[in-house]
């Protein structure tokens, strides 16, 4: 059994640290500065606390890196300035030229690197959530996870194949969401949005309800999207591709954060209804609203 650092317990980070507290690992965490939300979370994974980065690194042979895009380099250069010497997993989403820069500043610093990407929400359940792992000792770390909820695989190819897989992965799913709402959006300004649901529904039946998921999703996380789609603008860009989409999509995604929420954050209007009023023409969900209104 390891002893595993994780920085830090977000959602995604407590999750996969209960993955591998599941099979028997020891996990630490440094919970200076960290809210009582982060506090809550590494509490309920069973992680460990130490009294600071430096102990941490000390004590541990594997350190594991989730937090949000564009704090990947600062948290990596946290790591190096303590002489942490053993594998450090970056498994953040970021380009291959943010992947190829945090390797730099670990290896630097004496530690081995592992490119990671997770595809799929917080690992409370297996099956649905993936850990692409790239790199000289990537198969080290994914043995770490063997019989947890996290399915660690091998992204074959390039030492940063990993980010490059969910590059190309969130370049789909969270990019389509955001064109998504601006589409909606789009529809409300021209005041054709009961038109255009009433056509979703004859023609694409799946759309009202994933608008709504995704105006709810991008109230919530949003500011974290941002950075994550500058990425893959840049991942793009460093392939001869469009990356101007992928800017919008961080346009629309800052937005969002910033919208005006109602009261009670994604829930129904009075009647207890997400579908199109029979008074107006915008639907009686609050969330969507709000975010349909903030990028306008």
């Amino acid at each position: 059994m390891a002893t595993v650092g994780l920085l830090h317990p977000g959602e995604m980070g407590a999750a996969v640290g209960g993955c591998l507290v599941s099979v028997g690992h020891e996990v630490l965490w440094d919970p200076a500065g960290r809210s009582r939300a982060s506090t809550g979370r590494a509490l309920a994974a069973e992680l460990t606390g130490v009294s600071g980065l430096a102990e941490l690194a000390s004590r541990c042979s594997v350190i594991v890196s989730v937090c949000p895009p564009h704090a990947a380099l600062d948290v990596a250069r946290s790591v190096a300035s303590t002489g942490f010497a053993g594998v450090y997993v970056d498994a953040n989403a970021v380009s291959v030229a943010t992947a190829s820069q945090v390797a730099d500043v670990v290896t630097e610093g004496g530690a081995s690197y592992v490119d990671g990407g997770i595809i799929g929400p917080p690992p409370e359940i297996a099956g649905h959530t993936r850990l692409y792992l790239s790199g000289a000792r990537a198969e080290e770390v994914r043995a770490l996870f063997g019989r947890s909820a996290l399915d660690a695989r091998i992204a074959d190819g390039q030492p940063f194949a990993a980010s490059a897989v969910k590059m190309a992965y969130a370049a789909w799913t969270k990019g389509t969401s955001a064109l998504l709402l601006a589409c909606r959006a789009l529809a409300r300004g021209e005041g054709v949005e009961r038109t255009l649901l009433a056509e979703w529904a004859l023609s694409q039946p799946a759309l009202g309800a994933q608008s709504e998921r995704a105006a709810s999703a991008a109230a919530a996380k949003g500011w974290r999207w941002v950075a994550e789609m500058e990425e893959i603008a840049a991942s793009m860009a460093a392939d001869g591709l469009p990356s101007g989409f992928h800017h919008a999509a961080a346009d629309i995604f800052d937005r969002a954060a910033h919208a005006d929420m109602p009261a009670t954050p994604g829930t129904p209007g009075v009647n207890g209804s997400s579908r199109d009023s029979a008074q107006g023409n915008q639907p009686e969900n609050g969330t969507l609203n709000a975010v349909i209104s903030a990028l306008m």
